[in-house]
């Protein structure tokens, strides 16, 4: 089965795509990359979803408008996996970018997603799952992440434990944990005999990119650099690590709602005296290395797999590396032959592989859901697929 998946995280820097080739072999599931491409959101595009996210105030209008356009951009990304899949595709997995997650007191109320998945359906004329998150929040959960489910399956005890030479020589098999880099890091935590546990552990990209914004009108810090040549500020440091997320217990999801650049400007003012841009780049890449840092040593991991954009900041990752010396080792997914641009696109491509089979999605150990969901709405692109061939109706009546 042959499955295109689409992803837009909260960075809303541009869509990856992929294509990848499923087999079932009793319960082993074979993933065959097939391609991946990256297609980058115009100047004008990121400005439109950047002014509709929290904390912006907003109109239906604005938003209609969104959705379309970012279904356009969709359907064109969705074309292209479907030429990385020799051209011919069962599915595509178009999961929208998410433009709010709705949580109150800690429980997930609700999530919205963009993109007008009828356009996709319509461009590439094959079935499309969108919505995941909705159904898992339908069932008490958080909606997200909703990666774990691929986490889990790639990093399954008979997939290779840690050797023994792992950073503190312990014998028998530990916990291994994948890393998302993106606008929000998440962690996946996969250990023998333990139900998996995922969940947001807070900003990764997302503040550093609101403060390039801000400071050095660009999307982003290029490899650290600006952060490299800065000094972390000891103040504004226990300010941002004071936030009371971080000492949430999971299960728990957090997105731009929280850690927009308002969040950052408020903790600038408090301080009461100007930061330079180098130290505010250096600060945050600090603070993201030591909230992954902290929640790798509370679940004793040997390894830590990572993925997505932070992965291409050299700064982080060498702060990532240096916390995790002696007790984890930091690797990245492309030693397991998934690309780590592109790990979300696949792992999506998987939950679409799990939706067409009537098979949950959400692990809810994860979420906290009280059942495991099949996620995702699907929209057609023709006939049902046990649909039999049928003569058009002319009219019709009503038998009582």
């Amino acid at each position: 089965m042959k499955i295109v998946g689409l992803m837009s995280g909260t960075s809303y820097d541009g869509v990856d795509v992929v294509a990848a080739e499923f087999t079932a072999e009793g319960d082993t599931l074979w993933l065959r990359p097939l391609g991946h491409r990256g297609l980058d959101y115009d100047a004008e595009l990121r400005a439109r979803i950047g002014a509709l996210l929290p904390p912006a105030v907003t109109t239906i209008e604005a938003v209609c408008q969104l959705d379309n356009r970012l279904g356009e951009v969709f359907a064109e990304a969705a074309a292209v996996g479907v030429e990385l899949a020799g051209g011919a595709a069962d599915v595509v997995v178009s999961p929208g970018q998410t433009v709010f997650h709705w949580v109150a007191q800690g429980v997930a109320r609700g999530t919205l997603q963009l993109g007008a998945v009828a356009r996709v359906a319509a461009r590439v004329g094959v079935p499309v799952l969108s919505d995941l998150r909705s159904a898992d929040i339908a069932a008490g959960g958080q909606g997200a992440p909703l990666v774990p489910a691929f986490d889990a399956l790639l990093l399954s005890p008979d997939a290779g434990a840690p050797d023994a030479d792992a950073p503190d020589g312990a014998a028998g098999p530990r916990a291994r944990a994948a890393l998302n880099l993106g606008g929000i890091a998440n962690l996946t935590v996969v250990a023998p005999g333990a139900p998996v546990l995922g969940y947001d552990i807070g900003p990764a990209n997302a503040l550093l990119d609101a403060a390039a914004r801000r400071f050095l009108d660009r999307p982003c810090d290029l490899d650290g650099a600006r952060a490299a040549a800065g000094r972390v500020h000891p103040r504004l440091l226990d300010a941002l690590l004071a936030e009371p997320y971080y000492a949430a217990a999971p299960p728990k999801s957090t997105g731009k709602e929280l850690f927009h650049a308002g969040y950052l400007d408020e903790r600038l003012a408090a301080l009461g005296e100007p930061v330079p841009a180098d130290d505010v780049l250096a600060t945050l890449t600090e603070l993201t290395a030591r909230v992954v840092a902290a929640e790798c040593d509370r679940h004793r991991v040997a390894e830590v797999i990572a993925a997505g954009g932070g992965v291409r900041n050299p700064t982080l990752c060498g702060r990532l590396a240096a916390l995790g010396a002696g007790r984890w080792r930091l690797r990245t997914t492309d030693e397991l032959g998934v690309p780590a641009q592109a790990k979300e696109a696949y792992a999506f491509a998987l939950l679409g592989w799990l939706s067409w089979h009537g098979l949950p999605g959400a692990i809810r150990s994860v979420t906290g859901a009280a059942r495991a969901a099949v996620l995702g709405s699907w929209t057609p692109a023709g006939p049902g697929p046990d649909a039999g061939p049928v003569v058009p109706p002319r009219r019709l009546r009503i038998r009582s």
